[in-house]
């Protein structure tokens, strides 16, 4: 009876007291091979503290990880191969990437506008993985999961972070390849062949040119930071993300999808040192 009393006071406990589940207390043994070392911390329980940031002092965000949970591909009807003028549908895709899809020790200063809005500038991390997912139909889909040079805001002017603060903003979605990739006929941006060598006298017909003719541009996404959880005594902060950026072109050859991606995130909020 005592024994039972106790496991559900340390329980209770736990669960009310926000602290961070993550791998610290694991050895190495423990993460090999479990997929645990793809997972983001977590904070426990519905913590409703908040974090103080005084109007002289820069914070950075340290530590931003953003997990993946689910994938969302617009598509859109088609009869006969072509596709019809409707208002598409996103569609829940099956991730194929193994175990290597989240983004990690993604850092950057948070600046306070004159209005008193705040402003995360992403600076530097993990902040891209390439991942592939296949929706219904059976069709692959790449993308570059990325935050690159991500500039988001909250709303309105703001002296403490706690849960419900938001932020959100745009970043930039690079090409999945770089550009010395080269294709299965041999064809690439800055190396390879300039057309497939089984037909260069029909390189310049409408039907190859976009696979000829490739292109390294740069995309733009945009994310929503929504805070749920916050520890004010460890800076601490956990909530959900949602995400749309477009998916890769092969270098322009394919037209983009449209992509949401939804997860969770963990970050901590500390002073700036000079």
């Amino acid at each position: 009876m005592i024994a039972t009393v106790l496991v559900l006071t340390l329980g209770l406990l736990t669960a009310c007291s926000g602290t961070k589940i993550a791998g610290d207390s694991l050895t190495y043994d423990d993460i090999r091979g479990s997929g645990l070392a793809n997972d983001c911390p977590a904070l426990t329980g519905t913590n409703m503290d908040a974090i103080p940031l005084e109007g002289s002092q820069p914070y950075q965000i340290r530590s931003l990880c953003l997990q993946p949970q689910t994938f969302l591909v617009e598509t859109f009807p088609s009869v006969n191969g072509q596709l019809k003028k409707q208002a598409g549908r996103f569609v829940e895709g099956k991730l194929l990437t193994r175990s290597s899809f989240t983004l990690d020790q993604v850092s950057g200063q948070l600046q306070k506008a004159s209005n008193g809005a705040l402003t995360f500038v992403e600076q530097g991390g993990f902040d891209f993985q390439p991942v592939t997912v296949q929706i219904p139909n059976g069709d692959r889909v790449p993308l570059l999961f990325t935050v690159k040079g991500l500039v988001a805001k909250t709303a309105e002017a703001i002296d403490t972070i706690r849960p419900s603060t938001r932020f959100s903003g745009s970043f930039d979605v690079p090409p999945y390849r770089t550009s010395s990739f080269i294709d299965p006929k041999g064809r690439g941006l800055a190396v390879g062949y300039d057309a497939a060598v089984g037909i260069p006298i029909q390189a310049d017909r409408e039907a190859f040119s976009r696979q000829n003719n490739k292109s390294f541009k740069v995309g733009t996404g945009n994310i929503v930071l929504q805070v749920d959880r916050v520890n004010q005594s460890t800076g601490e902060i956990s909530g959900s993300f949602e995400s749309q950026q477009p998916s890769d072109t092969d270098f322009g050859s394919k037209p983009a999808m449209t992509v949401k991606i939804l997860g969770q995130f963990y970050s901590r909020i500390t002073p700036e040192i000079a």
